[in-house]
């Protein structure tokens, strides 16, 4: 490129950077965001006006701390940090439901004795996360199977070499740590699925952008409804593009695998509003945090369902 085309193509660029809306998205390359990744790789983010800033964030809890503290417009995360921020009355609405996932299991170190079923639980030291969607998950599997187990708090990154060890017979992780599991307890491993319970990994966003910025939160879920028709037209293409986000931790073969217990694709309803109502009920009751117990009418008065329902009516289903 010679310095005349350079500058005529840098004169091209400067109206649109200067009428381009800024945004920034807490936002880390996952298995679970497909939308994310093809409207990045095809460019409909700029497409739609935006130069967004994208921020990582360890922790899903994180980046709606930042949310909440006016650091970023937008978050993606799983949907327990909107019941705890419901009942601590921060300010926030969840605009919409990226994907589902379906897998949550319970995996057992069977060098401690074989588990067949939920009742085979009882007695059993499980390790969770404590006051997590996890820790939510596991209660519900020993309430539905009717038995009482030792449940015992570790971080994260300790629940696998503390099964592999005898110190616990089950855990209950997060997701991410089920791969290590499996490999490092090698013919010892057994797993339980029990249904009853998807994380749901959504996106939350700040009162400017439900309100003086609503445009530019329309023009950003117009871009996501965009890429999500893609996903579902091409789920190959879409592995593609989230592995190379993930820069290859990911191979489009393992997402695949993957994804049969990941439900891909945009949507807002009545669901997933039942489900933070369920969870702030459980936080109350462990007394993770003190307040009031949240309704149904209370959860949905936190959606903000204009902006995907000017992209993709079909997507939304609440009252």
């Amino acid at each position: 490129m010679n310095l005349y085309t350079f500058a005529f193509a840098a004169a091209l660029l400067v109206p649109f950077a200067a009428s381009a809306e800024e945004m920034t998205f807490a936002w880390t390359p996952n298995p679970q965001t497909p939308q994310v990744d093809v409207a990045i790789q095809k460019g409909y983010f700029n497409d739609a006006g935006l130069d967004i800033t994208f921020v990582a964030f360890n922790t899903g809890r994180e980046g709606f701390e930042a949310l909440v503290g006016g650091q970023v417009d937008v978050t993606f995360m799983a949907e327990f940090p909107a019941a705890v921020g419901a009942l601590t009355g921060a300010e926030f609405a969840v605009v919409g439901d990226l994907a589902r996932y379906t897998g949550s299991r319970v995996i057992v170190n069977t060098a401690g004795g074989a588990v067949a079923s939920p009742e085979d639980l009882a007695g059993k030291r499980i390790g969770t996360t404590i006051g997590t969607n996890v820790n939510f998950y596991l209660d519900e599997v020993l309430k539905q199977a009717g038995v009482k187990a030792e449940v015992v708090g570790a971080a994260p990154p300790d629940l696998v070499p503390a099964l592999a060890r005898g110190d616990l017979d089950a855990i209950v992780p997060f997701p991410t740590f089920y791969g290590a599991a499996k490999s490092t307890l090698g013919d010892t491993y057994a797993e339980l699925r029990v249904p009853g319970y998807e994380v749901h990994y959504i996106l939350a966003a700040s009162p400017k952008m439900t309100g003086e910025r609503a445009a530019a939160l329309d023009a950003f879920m117009g871009a996501l409804a965009r890429a999500d028709a893609d996903v579902k037209a091409d789920p190959q293409a879409a592995m593609e593009a989230v592995s190379a986000s993930m820069q290859g931790a990911m191979t489009p073969e393992a997402l695949g695998a993957m994804w049969k217990d990941v439900d891909v694709g945009l949507k807002l309803d009545t669901g997933l509003a039942d489900l933070l109502v369920a969870e702030a009920a459980w936080v109350l009751s462990k007394g993770v945090v003190k307040g009031e117990a949240v309704n149904s009418d209370a959860i949905l008065g936190h959606f903000a369902p204009d902006a995907l329902k000017k992209a993709a009516p079909d997507a939304v289903d609440l009252p």
